[in-house]
C-alpha cells in the first residue's frame, strides 16, 4: 500500500480522501534535516506554503511520485529537482482564486478610503473624520500585471466599480486583453505612468523577483497605490517604504513579504499611515481552504492509481485544455516511438514528428511529450511524462514537427521519423474503430497490427517456406506466436523483401533472436518490447 506524508496542517477532508487509497501520516510542519530522514518511506507528500521542499529532500525521497501543493503558488517547490528525478508536482490553481481576488480587491478599497487607520482611531474613543478623508476608485485606472485567473477576477469587479484597467501579461493576447475591456501594453515602459492603481498577480520568478523596486516606482505617476497579493520579494519593501515617505506613494496595500517568519524585522511595519498590511490571508477563507485540500489531494490518489493529474505544474503540455483534445492518441505516440527507435541503429541525432488529418488541426504538443518518453525509455532508466522533455534537451536531440491537412485512410494519424548515425527508422500509427490502437507503417512497409508488449520484426526475401522457419525456431524455443502478419514495401519501392511482424507471449531471447538471423533468406531480425 503506497504511503502518503501531509504537513503543514492540510484540511482534514484531505486526509480522509487519501486514506481510501494510501496509508497516511498527518504530521507537523518539519524542517529539512527531519523532513529527510523520513521522506524516503513516502509516495507522495502534500504540503501547503510553510515547508521548504528543497532538492536535498527531493533526492531523499527515494520512493516520491508526486508532491502536492494546497495552494497556487509552487515557489516553496524546487521544481527542477523535482522534474530531474520525474516527481509531478500539482498544486490548485482554481481552489483559491475567488479568495485571491476578494482579498486584492479589500485591500485596495480599504487603503482608499483609510479603513483600518479610521477604525483604529474610533476604538480609541476619538472622531477625526477630516483625518480619514480617502478617494474614489470610481474613473480611476488599474494596472494589472499578471492576467491570469485571479487578475481577471480582480479586473471584472473593478470594472464593475466603474474603473479603468490597463493589463501587462506577456502571456495574454492583445486581443484577450481588450475584448475583456481593458488596455493592452506591451511593455512595462508604457505601462507604469498610466496607473493610479497597481495590483500584481504573479508568481516570483528571476524575472519578477523585485519588480517593484526604487527604479521602476520613480517611473511612475506620483501618488500611486500599490497592492500585492501575490508573493512576497516581487516588491522591494525598503524601496515601498522610501516611496511612501517621499510621497511619491501614496499607499500601499500588502498581504505578503519577503520573510514572514522574521516578521518582525520586515521594514514596512514601522510604516504608519496608508500602509495596510495583513498576514498572508489572500487564500484565508474556509471555502478555500477545503477546496485546494481536495483538489491537491484527489490529484495525488489519481496520480497514486495510474492517472493523469489535472494540474501538474512541471508538464505544461500535459494540462488539461491542451490534453483532452489528442488524449486518445498518447498510447498510440508513445509506442510508434518505442518502435522506431528500437528499430534504428546508432546515436539519435533528430526528431520529426508528422500528423495528419484530424491532429493537424490541433496543439499536439502533449503527443510529442509521449514521443520523447517512447524513445528515451529504451536506454534510459526511470523515463516517464515529467523528465522525458528535460532529458531530450539535455542530450541536444531535435526535434520538428510536421503538420498535414491530407485525406488518409484514418481520422488521424502520426509517424516519427528517427534520423540516426548508423541506420533511420520511419514508423506510424493511427487509431481505428473504438480507439484502438494501430501500427500503420513500418519504414517502406505498409500494415496494420495492434501494439503489443512482445514484437519480433523479421525482414525476409519473398519466398515460400519463409514464416514456417521462423515459426519452428520461435516453437522449438517455447515462445508462442499470438498475432503475426506478413507486409511488403509500398507500390514505388517494391521488390523481392516482405516482413513479418510477429507478436509473441513472451520474450525472445537473444539466442533465438540469433537462430532466425541465421535463416536462410531472412534479412535481419529485431525484438521489440514496448510499453503496453
Amino acid at each position: 500500500m503506497a504511503k502518503v506524508l501531509i504537513t503543514d496542517k492540510i484540511n482534514e477532508m484531505a486526509v480522509k480522501i487519501v486514506e481510501k487509497t494510501a496509508e497516511v501520516d498527518n504530521l507537523p510542519t518539519m524542517d529539512e534535516d527531519e523532513l529527510c530522514k523520513i521522506i524516503g518511506e513516502y509516495d507522495a507528500l502534500l504540503v501547503r506554503s510553510q515547508t521548504k521542499v528543497t532538492r536535498k529532500i527531493i533526492e531523499a525521497g527515494k520512493n516520491l511520485k508526486i508532491i502536492g501543493r494546497a495552494g497556487v503558488g509552487v515557489d516553496n517547490i524546487d521544481l527542477e529537482a523535482a522534474t530531474q528525478n520525474g516527481i509531478i508536482v500539482v498544486n490548485s490553481p482554481d481552489g483559491n482564486t475567488n479568495a485571491a481576488a476578494e482579498h486584492t480587491l479589500a485591500l485596495m478599497l480599504s487603503m482608499a478610503r483609510n479603513i483600518p487607520d479610521a477604525n483604529t482611531s474610533i476604538k480609541q474613543g476619538l472622531w477625526e473624520r477630516s483625518k480619514f478623508t480617502g478617494v474614489e476608485v470610481f474613473g480611476k485606472t488599474l494596472g494589472i500585471i499578471g492576467f491570469g485567473k485571479i487578475g481577471r477576477h480582480v479586473g471584472q469587479v473593478a470594472l464593475a466599480l466603474g474603473m479603468n484597467l490597463i493589463v501587462f501579461d506577456p502571456y495574454s493576447t492583445r486581443e484577450t486583453v481588450e475584448k475583456f475591456g481593458a488596455k493592452y501594453v506591451e511593455h512595462l515602459d508604457d505601462f507604469w505612468g498610466e496607473c493610479d492603481f497597481i495590483t500584481i498577480h504573479t508568481p516570483k520568478t528571476k524575472e519578477t523577483d523585485h519588480l517593484i523596486n526604487k527604479n521602476t516606482i520613480n517611473r511612475m505617476k506620483k501618488g500611486v497605490r500599490l497592492i500585492n497579493c501575490a508573493r512576497g520579494g516581487i516588491m522591494e519593501e525598503e524601496a515601498l517604504k522610501e516611496g511612501l515617505e517621499s510621497g511619491q506613494i501614496a499607499g500601499f496595500a500588502i498581504d505578503v513579504f519577503e520573510n514572514e517568519k522574521d516578521i518582525a524585522n520586515c521594514p514596512l511595519i514601522s510604516c504608519g499611515k496608508n500602509a495596510v498590511l495583513t498576514p498572508h490571508l489572500g487564500a484565508s477563507t474556509s471555502e478555500a481552504q477545503i477546496n485546494v485540500a481536495l483538489d491537491v489531494a484527489e490529484q495525488v490518489v489519481d496520480v497514486l492509481e495510474g492517472r493523469d493529474a489535472r494540474s501538474a505544474v512541471n508538464i505544461p503540455s500535459l494540462k488539461p485544455n491542451k490534453l483532452e483534445p489528442v488524449k486518445d492518441y498518447m498510447g498510440i505516440a508513445e509506442n510508434v516511438a518505442g518502435l522506431a527507435q528500437q528499430i534504428s541503429e546508432g546515436a539519435l541525432k533528430t526528431i520529426e514528428i508528422e500528423v495528419k488529418g484530424k491532429l493537424a488541426g490541433l496543439d499536439v504538443s502533449p503527443l510529442e511529450v509521449a514521443i520523447l518518453k517512447g524513445i528515451l525509455s529504451s536506454h534510459v532508466e526511470n523515463v516517464n511524462f515529467v523528465n522525458a522533455p528535460l532529458i531530450a534537451e539535455k542530450r541536444g536531440i531535435q526535434v520538428t514537427i510536421k503538420k498535414s491537412q491530407q485525406t488518409t485512410d484514418y481520422v488521424g494519424s502520426i509517424a516519427v521519423k528517427l534520423e540516426c548515425e548508423k541506420k533511420n527508422a520511419y514508423v506510424a500509427g493511427a487509431l481505428i474503430a473504438d480507439n484502438m490502437q494501430r501500427i500503420v507503417q513500418i519504414n517502406d512497409y505498409k500494415l496494420s497490427i495492434r501494439p503489443q508488449k512482445f514484437m519480433l520484426l523479421v525482414p525476409h526475401k519473398n519466398k515460400p517456406g519463409m514464416i514456417a522457419r521462423v515459426a519452428t525456431v520461435l516453437g522449438d524455443n517455447d515462445v508462442n506466436i499470438s498475432r503475426m502478419q506478413v507486409a511488403q514495401k509500398s507500390l514505388d519501392k517494391k521488390d523481392d523483401i516482405s516482413i513479418m511482424i510477429i507478436n509473441t507471449d513472451g520474450v525472445v531471447t537473444p539466442e533465438t533472436l540469433e537462430k532466425i538471423a541465421k535463416l536462410e533468406g531472412v534479412e535481419e531480425a529485431k525484438f521489440v518490447t514496448l510499453n503496453v
